[in-house]
């Protein structure tokens, strides 16, 4: 398998491994797509996404490893509810920030952005909530 690849399998492990204030069990896959029907219960989405490789030393790169979490539900109601899914959101980035993996280690955390917090056109179109962390991993090889 890919260097990208393994890490995300290695993210979701820490995920399943760990328990958060609500429960789920997180999968890897290319795309975070459902159906509408299946949205009414919580999924955790652990997707590669990209890479950027720089020089370091003369015998080293710098490869850093974007892993994008999509944390998505279909909404009952909309404040307590996305109040509820916005802290599991942040309680996921607090998980991972200065974390090493357990099944890769050589992978170091970098940074963790969520930008947007949520997507609006899901909230909207959908009544969907649909957040993306994307988490750096750094390895140099």
């Amino acid at each position: 398998m890919a260097a990208i690849t393994d890490i995300a399998s290695a993210v979701v492990t820490e995920l399943n491994a760990d328990t958060f204030s609500q429960a789920f069990t997180a999968v890897r896959a290319y795309l975070p797509q459902y159906e509408l029907s299946e949205m009414k219960d919580l999924h955790v989405t652990v997707v590669p996404k990209g890479v950027e490789i720089d020089a370091s030393t003369r015998s080293m790169a710098q490869h850093d490893y974007s892993i994008d979490i999509a944390v998505q539900q279909r909404l009952s109601s909309d404040q307590s509810e996305m109040d509820g899914l916005m802290g599991l959101v942040e309680e996921v980035a607090d998980f991972f920030r200065q974390r090493r993996l357990t099944q890769y280690p050589a992978a170091i955390w970098v940074k963790t952005v969520n930008a947007p917090i949520y997507a609006p056109d899901h909230l909207d179109q959908l009544r969907q909530f649909t957040s993306v962390l994307t988490l750096t991993f750094r390895v140099l090889r």
